[in-house]
């Protein structure tokens, strides 16, 4: 067992520590091979956008996790276009913007102002 004097924001701690395995060896060092030639990296793809919705602009949009609605900016028949924001969802703290993936029309509003939605809860239906 090993004692240790820590001093945390000006006050001292005396802390016992024991060893509980064996002695840690250090890895034997690899072989030396030679460095292969570089390659050209291929060019990275660009990120996802929000996930496309199936049939030009139909299909539910979920909720991405469990939160709770802070506000529902639009209600059936809006016109939206694509990386409008349609709902905010207050997660952690955090007010997140659900934004519609493609232009449509809002069929159905599924949620209120103040519901708790879990991930995977429908918030809206654009068609």
């Amino acid at each position: 067992m090993k004692t240790y004097k820590i001093t945390v924001n000006g006050k001292v701690y005396e802390v016992e520590v024991e060893e509980l395995g064996g002695v840690a060896r250090p890895a034997a060092a690899p072989a030396q091979t030679p460095a292969p030639a570089p390659v050209a990296a291929p060019a990275p793809a660009a990120a996802p956008a929000a996930a496309p919705v199936a049939g030009g602009g139909a299909g539910s949009i979920d909720a991405p996790m469990p939160g709770t609605i802070v506000d529902v900016l639009v209600s059936p028949g809006d016109q939206v276009e694509a990386g409008q924001v349609l709902v905010i969802l207050e997660a952690m703290k955090m007010e997140n913007e659900i934004m519609a993936p493609s232009a449509g029309t809002v069929t159905q509003v599924n949620t209120t102002k103040g519901a708790a939605v879990n991930s995977g809860d429908s918030l809206l239906v654009l068609g």
